[in-house]
């Protein structure tokens, strides 16, 4: 089963970490964390790759070819797309990754419709490139199959960033907490696993976003289950967020380093 990763986005929120590279290839621990995500997939057993690739796509390329290429065997198989087998070795392990060029500025279900040659017509991983979890993959998997439906996408816990504060009618606090998570609704995580016939609620439309007609399609014919993980999940859209990530690697408190 390949995975697909949406990683062509500009990224206009945590341009104050850096702003001459794409999200994805921001530096956690002293990898990109592109690489971290990729990690954990492949230590589940999925270890081939589909990058969606746009803003500055010649970065991640550079990153998994010319840095890289005393360590692969490299194949071109086409003037927009590369594909990278690696030999065995601590970083990339038998990975086999495809770099396909979706566009500049191709939407996520755009970016996605693009790359549905290289699925083989087999149901898929899809996540997004700039996010990490301790989610149990086989799991997710087994959970998706035993739905029998369409699209299973990760319902998580939103990250607290504040207090939340509840308030009487008189104006004072009934109750504080410090970590809210438990009591907030769930939100998508992406770690998504999709069947072919998601290809049936899209389009070749650049404007063509995922997460609103395809999904709200899917829904409609109830065919989207939710797998419910209220372990860790992060994103990485801040400067707070990529300082929070490499605090964890720091410290040796990192849930999804697994290697």
């Amino acid at each position: 089963m390949k995975t697909v990763i949406l990683c062509g986005g500009l990224g206009t929120r945590i341009r104050d970490v850096a702003d001459d590279i794409p999200k994805p290839m921001i530096r956690v621990g002293g990898m990109p964390i592109i690489w971290h995500l990729m990690k954990y997939y492949a230590s589940f057993g999925h270890t081939e790759f589909v990058l969606c690739m746009g803003y500055k796509g010649d970065v991640i390329r550079d990153f998994f070819i010319s840095a890289m290429s005393a360590k692969s065997v490299l194949t071109t198989v086409d003037t927009n797309t590369e594909h990278v087998q690696f030999a065995a070795s601590d970083e990339f392990a038998n990975w086999s990754v495809t770099l396909a060029n979706t566009g500049q500025d191709a939407m996520t279900g755009a970016r996605i419709f693009k790359v549905r040659e290289y699925l083989n017509n087999e149901p898929f991983m899809l996540t997004y490139g700039d996010g990490l979890s301790d989610i149990n993959l086989d799991l997710l998997l087994a959970y998706h199959r035993s739905k029998k439906l369409t699209v299973t996408v990760t319902g998580v816990r939103p990250p607290a960033r504040f207090g939340e504060l509840q308030i009487g009618s008189d104006g004072i606090a009934t109750g504080f907490n410090e970590k809210p998570q438990a009591s907030a609704g769930m939100i998508s995580g992406g770690f998504f696993v999709c069947e072919p016939a998601v290809f049936d609620h899209m389009n070749n439309h650049e404007d063509l976003v995922f997460e609103q007609g395809p999904m709200q399609s899917v829904v409609r014919e109830k065919h989207l289950a939710v797998y419910q993980h209220d372990g860790f999940w992060q994103c990485m859209d801040t400067f707070r967020d990529w300082q929070l990530l490499n605090s964890m690697i720091d410290q040796e408190k990192a849930p999804w380093k697994v290697w």
